[in-house]
């Protein structure tokens, strides 16, 4: 599962390493919870760009908008079949731009969020779908984050994470004609040895806390990805 991520870095920094323009006014983010708006790359009619997508993807043929709030990650063994999923996953795909994201560790004395980012502190990118639904003049956009198993880095702390594509997989992932086949191939845990994971305080446990104390580590131990 993916439930809460972070976005950090300045408009700048986007514009460097992503190629485009955020939308008017980006600012970072320390705490991102579900129904808030994430930041993505995507293709659409009117070019590729940079934009804010509501999380909780809400199907184009949804009855009620209420359905996003259930539908925040799909699962990359089903994503291709579900029905709430299928369609965005062959025609709407996208990027979800991230510097880090939250997993709980659940212990005797409860359960303990860490945060996992690049060691470098760079944005990365998580596989993503969209859809734009529409009544009347109601129109939302919104995407969901795909999950995979957990890698070794992550499995201590949960059994499941966010598919992770490197900028060599970005073509790939948005393009229109990458074979099926070939998509879910991507959807695997992450294998590079740069990320990290430190423990956050409880801060991040309430999304109203949207501060940069969220991502201040509480112990000197960081985990490494070796």
């Amino acid at each position: 599962m993916c439930g809460r991520t972070t976005l950090t870095i300045t408009a700048e920094d986007l514009r460097r390493t992503f190629g485009y323009t955020p939308p008017a006014g980006y600012r970072p983010r320390y705490n991102i919870a579900p129904t808030q708006n994430l930041l993505a790359l995507r293709d659409d009619r009117e070019g590729r760009g940079l934009v804010e997508l509501r999380w909780g993807l809400i199907p184009f043929w949804a009855d009620d908008p209420a359905i996003g709030n259930r539908l925040i990650n799909a699962r990359a063994e089903t994503v291709g079949t579900t029905p709430a999923f299928r369609d965005a996953f062959e025609r709407r795909r996208c990027l979800i731009i991230v510097d880090g994201f939250y997993e709980w560790q659940r212990g005797p004395g409860g359960k303990r969020p860490f945060r996992i980012h690049r060691s470098d502190g760079s944005a990365f990118t998580l596989a993503g779908l969209w859809d734009r639904w529409r009544r009347g003049e109601q129109v939302v956009e919104s995407c969901t984050i795909v999950t995979c198993p957990a890698n070794d880095l992550v499995r201590p702390l949960h059994d499941r994470m966010p598919v992770i594509l490197p900028s060599e997989r970005w073509e790939e992932w948005l393009g229109t004609g990458t074979p099926y086949e070939d998509l879910v191939a991507l959807l695997r845990p992450y294998a590079g040895d740069d990320l990290a994971a430190y423990e956050v305080s409880t801060l991040v446990n309430d999304p109203a806390n949207d501060r940069e104390a969220c991502i201040e580590p509480v112990v000197s131990e960081v985990l490494s990805l070796f």
